[in-house]
């Protein structure tokens, strides 16, 4: 655990929120967690409860329990004591202002605030702040108790320092910090998934494919790969002895004439219904709810497996 970092608040108790809270648990930290919605402590004490057998196949630190969480509805008490701040709220840039007006009348002018924001950039965020120097972005993947990755970035205000810490401190905790160079709408996981679901709607609206048949293309093709290397290292490794240099100069030409096909994402929401009806026909044999609770357990193995292999990344 990060020596400088004992007290962790979550501004903001939804799904990433509820997430973010058992992560930190579960690394041993002191969690105070602050939301004003009816009934958002029984909400968040019961999806820790929920989430802490997966915690626990992940492994715990020293002192880690559910009992190290406090709640309170009131902002200023919840950061008052906080090394480190995670804002999780709605991701509407008025009310991120707000929150971070709120944390702001009450935090140490040290203790860095990071925002989960999926696509907001940090530099719209810490307009107005008093100390923007240390806002920044800690974008979290769900479940976000057990996938590792996190984005980190800053904006015009952010200090390089303050960015560095959190890398750290992330790290420390046992997440997958990557770095964004430039802010970018949307950072640069969800631009990549966006970029597939575009091609992948396209695909099902020209009737080229079912939404069954797009979901196991992915899952039982290329996914595979992807989870165990990214794109530029499984294009290196489909080139063979002239790596991704050869692949990107034979298929560039055909690679080029695809992408002018590619499909535009739809302009309204006509779209919506058709996809939806794939998705229910899709899922007709399943128990939804018991096959999220396979993945996170194949996530989990997967994890494991991952962490014994010493030259996957």
């Amino acid at each position: 655990m990060n020596e400088r970092i004992v007290n962790v608040a979550i501004v903001g108790a939804g799904v990433i929120g509820a997430g973010w809270a058992t992560h930190f648990l579960a690394q041993g930290f002191a969690v105070t967690a602050t939301d004003p919605g009816d009934g958002a402590e029984s909400r968040l004490r019961d999806w820790i409860d929920n989430s802490w057998p997966a915690a626990e196949r992940l492994g715990l630190a020293d002192g880690a329990s559910p009992q190290n969480l406090t709640f309170t509805t009131d902002v200023g008490a919840a950061v008052r004591d906080a090394d480190f701040i995670q804002e999780s709220g709605p991701e509407r840039l008025a009310l991120k202002r707000a929150l971070i007006a709120d944390i702001e009348s009450a935090a140490r002018a040290d203790a860095i605030i990071a925002s989960s924001s999926s696509g907001l950039s940090v530099s719209e965020i810490q307009e107005g702040a008093r100390h923007p120097e240390r806002i920044l972005l800690g974008h979290p993947f769900n479940p976000s108790h057990v996938i590792p990755l996190v984005e980190v970035g800053g904006g015009r205000l952010t200090s390089p320092e303050n960015v560095a810490r959190a890398m750290t401190f992330y790290a420390a905790t046992g997440k997958k910090p990557i770095r964004i160079d430039k802010e970018v709408k949307g950072h640069i996981a969800n631009r990549l998934q966006v970029a597939l679901w575009q091609e992948a709607i396209s695909l099902v609206q020209r009737g080229v494919a079912s939404v069954e048949a797009i979901d196991t293309a992915i899952a039982y093709g290329p996914g595979l790969r992807w989870a165990l290397l990214g794109p530029f290292l499984n294009l290196h490794a489909s080139g063979g002895r002239g790596g991704i240099t050869h692949v990107l100069q034979h298929l560039g030409p055909a690679q080029r004439e695809w992408a002018s096909d590619l499909g535009s994402y739809p302009e309204n929401d006509a779209y919506i219904e058709s996809i939806a009806q794939g998705v229910d026909a899709e899922l007709t044999p399943y128990d939804f709810p018991e096959m999220l609770r396979q993945r996170d357990k194949l996530l989990i193995q997967l994890l494991e497996a991952k962490r014994n292999l010493d030259q996957i990344p």
